[in-house]
């Protein structure tokens, strides 16, 4: 019984990126699903899934789709994530027999299906020998020259190019230098919402523990409890910040939001108030205020 309790304190990773996942395609029209049944009364297994509606992939979804995923025609992505495990022999023929018994189950065609091994680890140079597998043109992508093994498209995370379309896998790279410039590029996206923020902060500090040997722990963190974790630490960093600290971070228009106009002017002297407006707009106005009051009220 040991190895089974062992499995369910581990952290289920391939679930926390279905969920950054999520919250990033679900805007553009994409679902993705994890754990997904790949056969009738299938054993349980660690997959995810993209899946479009449309017959291609709008501009919105490439922008938002790694290289090689971004490219396929199929409707039906399928993924297995390696983020402790390295890409080898057992990892390709899991990924060929998901393929398989995916599309006989739900009778797709061939190129109705791409089936993806995500590594986060680089594979080792003799391992891609030995299966007969070749880097593409594009950096990171992989393919098999093998007819078995064609169907599988394997991308390796520490490899793949810094394009923003990148950065919401590339995040889970094994190189502490990837996954940290990474994340800092997101973070200079203008679409994160406060909720993917959250996931990401809690990501980091997950990613921190494992790091210096908190991997030993077997700690399990569920994808609401690393966001949590993340709305907590943002809460904390929060409270230490001086006001002025805290404006620097906010444009203009962020500082006023929610203000009422006495509010916005509060403090302010006539003469500060008079500099913010032109001469022809004070004129106008006191145009409109030697009007009759009757006149402006049929106005």
């Amino acid at each position: 019984m040991k190895p089974d309790i062992i499995k369910k304190q581990q952290t289920s990773w391939h679930r926390l990126l279905a969920r950054l996942l999520e919250l990033v395609l679900s805007p553009v029209k994409i679902e993705v699903l994890s754990d997904v049944s790949v056969m009738t009364d299938p054993p349980e297994a660690d997959i995810l899934l993209l899946r479009r509606q449309a017959a291609q992939w709008t501009a919105a979804q490439r922008a938002l789709l790694p290289d090689g995923i971004r490219d396929s025609k199929a409707s039906h992505i399928l993924i297995e994530f390696k983020y402790t495990e390295s890409f080898n022999e057992d990892a390709l023929a899991q990924a060929i027999g998901y393929n398989f018994f995916y599309r006989r189950a739900k009778t797709l065609a061939k190129k109705e299906l791409q089936t993806v091994i995500l590594s986060s680890k680089t594979p080792q140079a003799k391992t891609l020998k030995r299966l007969d597998f070749f880097q593409t043109r594009t950096a990171g992508v992989y393919r098999s020259k093998k007819p078995i093994s064609a169907p599988i498209l394997l991308l390796s995370l520490n490899d793949l190019s810094n394009e923003s379309h990148n950065a919401w896998i590339k995040c889970f790279a094994s190189k502490k230098k990837v996954k940290e410039e990474t994340l800092k590029r997101i973070k200079t996206l203008d679409f994160i919402s406060d909720e993917l923020t959250c996931l990401l902060s809690g990501l980091r500090k997950v990613w921190s523990i494992f790091s210096t040997g908190g991997a030993k722990m077997k700690m399990n963190f569920t994808p609401e409890e690393v966001a949590e974790f993340g709305r907590d630490l943002g809460d904390i960093w929060l409270a230490g910040l001086t006001p002025s600290k805290r404006l620097a971070e906010l444009t203009p228009s962020e500082r006023l939001a929610g203000l009422t106009p006495s509010e916005r002017l509060a403090g302010l002297k006539p003469p500060e108030l008079l500099a913010c407006l032109k001469p022809e707009e004070i004129e106008d106005y006191l145009k409109q205020l030697k009007k009759p009051k009757h006149k402006l009220n049929r106005q």
